[in-house]
């Protein structure tokens, strides 16, 4: 049976699994599979769930908030800020309602911090170019 490595990579850990035969992940054009041999693909991996497996082992859940997937040569890597692995499809699912939407929601209220400083700012400045 043909293998690949899969490198999972963030900013604050990876890891790397030999052996895997496997893996599903979604883009905006939908689900895709990956096998060994698989042409080079770069794909950018929504928010979410994939999974893969490592021979006839169970599969494992990778929840992550998006990512950049690229394969070449049999090693899958994949990019990004975070992710969590689990057996344990149902257990997973919490974790990534749990933490990774939260970390979603402070994502988004720090950017909508920053439009309301850039906002302010220039209005500051508006306002001083008319004295």
């Amino acid at each position: 049976m043909n293998r690949f490595s899969l490198e999972l990579l963030s900013a604050t850990e990876q890891q790397r699994f030999d052996g895997v035969t496997s893996f599903v992940g979604e883009d905006n054009s939908g689900s895709f599979g990956i096998l060994a041999g698989h042409t080079r693909t770069i794909a950018p991996l929504l928010f979410g769930l994939a999974r893969f497996r490592c021979g006839s082992t169970p599969w494992q859940y990778l929840a992550l908030p998006g990512g950049l997937l690229y394969f070449l040569d049999n090693r899958l890597q994949i990019f990004t800020r975070r992710f969590l692995i689990d057996a344990d499809y149902e257990r997973i699912s919490t974790l990534l309602q749990q933490q990774l939407l939260a970390e979603e929601q402070r994502l988004v209220e720090t950017k909508e911090s920053l439009a309301r400083m850039e906002e302010s700012m220039l209005r500051r400045l508006w306002e001083l170019s008319r004295e």
